[in-house]
C-alpha cells in the first residue's frame, strides 16, 4: 500500500462510534474511486456530483464546500466549463484512489499480510502538530494500533516505506523507527492484542455492514449510481476499521467472511445500473 493511501485514505473513515456515519468527503472518494479513476477522463460537472450525493441526504452546499477542501487538499483540480465549475482527479488523487481500490477489490482484506508483527515508534515535535497527524492517519490505515505511549503495533510486515512514503519526505531526520516482531514463548499475544485493539469494536462494524447492507431494500429507493456510492463509502469505513488481525485473536464466529461474501455480491449487483447512470448524467 502506498504512501499515497497511508496519508489520504484515512478521510474514508474517521472517528465515529459507527460506520454507517456517511461524511461528504467519504462520499465524494468513493464517487470518484468508483465511477472516475482510470475510466473517465474529462472535467466532471459539480451538478453531476451534487445530484448524485442529494440522493445521499448531503446538501448541495455541503457537496460544494467538501468539493473545495479537495481541491486545496491537492486530490482534484478546478476548471471552468463555460457557465459550470468542473473538476478532475490530480495525479496525487488519483494515485490515492488506485492504490485504495487494490484492498477495496482484493480477495483477502481482512486477512494480515504475513506472520508476525511490526513494532513502530516515533517522535514528532509539537510545532509540527499537522504532520503528526498525519503520520498517526497513515499508521491506522496501514492496521497500526497505539499499544501504549509512543509504541504502536500491526499484524503482519507492513511495508513501512511504502506506507509513509508521502510523509517521510516531511519527517524530521530518525524521527520513525520501525522493528519487525514475533511472539515469544511465555508472553502470548493474545492480551497484547486485546490491548491494543477493541476487538469487539470492529466485531460490532462488521455486524452493522451486515445488518444494514444484507436486505434487499437497503438501497431500494436509491439511484443505482448513489447505492453503489454509499456501498463502497461504507466499505471503506468499514477496511480502515478492521486491521487485519489474526483470526486466532478474533473469537468464535467473526463475522469478516460475510462482510467480504456481502460486500462482493451487492457491489457486483449495483455494478451495471450504476454506471449506466453515471453515462446518462456525464452525457
Amino acid at each position: 500500500m502506498s504512501g499515497a493511501t497511508g496519508t489520504a485514505l484515512a478521510v474514508f473513515g474517521g472517528t465515529d462510534d459507527s460506520i454507517l456515519t456517511r461524511k461528504p468527503r467519504q462520499l465524494l472518494l468513493a464517487f470518484f474511486g468508483e465511477y472516475v479513476c482510470d475510466r473517465y477522463f474529462e472535467p466532471l460537472r459539480a451538478s453531476v456530483l451534487i445530484g448524485a450525493l442529494e440522493s445521499a441526504g448531503v446538501a448541495a452546499s455541503a457537496v460544494r464546500t467538501n468539493l473545495d477542501r479537495m481541491v486545496r487538499s491537492g486530490v482534484l483540480e478546478r476548471t471552468r466549463l463555460g457557465r459550470e465549475i468542473g473538476f478532475l482527479l490530480t495525479p496525487h488523487g488519483s494515485e490515492v484512489l488506485r492504490e485504495a481500490s487494490v484492498r477495496v477489490n482484493g480477495p483477502a482484506p481482512f486477512e494480515p499480510q504475513s506472520d508476525g508483527w511490526t513494532v513502530v515508534t516515533f517522535t514528532v515535535p509539537e510545532h509540527l502538530r499537522d504532520l503528526r497527524h498525519r503520520l498517526r492517519a497513515a499508521l491506522t490505515w496501514s492496521g497500526f494500533a497505539l499499544l501504549r505511549d509512543g509504541l504502536w503495533i500491526a499484524p503482519g510486515a507492513v511495508d513501512l516505506a511504502a506506507a509513509l512514503g508521502a510523509i517521510i519526505p516531511d519527517l524530521p531526520p530518525m524521527s520513525v523507527n520501525a522493528f519487525s516482531a514475533a511472539e515469544l514463548d511465555g508472553f502470548p499475544m493474545t492480551e497484547t492484542v486485546r490491548l491494543a485493539w477493541d476487538v469487539e469494536a470492529i466485531r460490532t462494524a462488521h455486524h452493522e455492514f451486515i445488518a444494514h447492507w444484507e436486505h434487499d431494500d437497503a438501497a431500494s429507493d436509491l439511484p443505482p449510481i448513489t447505492a453503489r456510492t454509499i456501498l463502497v463509502a461504507d466499505w471503506l469505513a468499514l477496511l480502515r476499521a478492521d486491521p487485519r488481525l489474526p483470526r486466532q485473536y478474533m473469537g468464535d464466529d467473526w463475522p469478516a467472511d460475510r462482510s467480504f461474501e456481502l460486500f462482493t455480491r451487492r457491489h457486483r449487483e449495483f455494478a451495471f445500473p450504476a454506471v449506466r447512470d453515471f453515462a446518462t448524467l456525464v452525457g
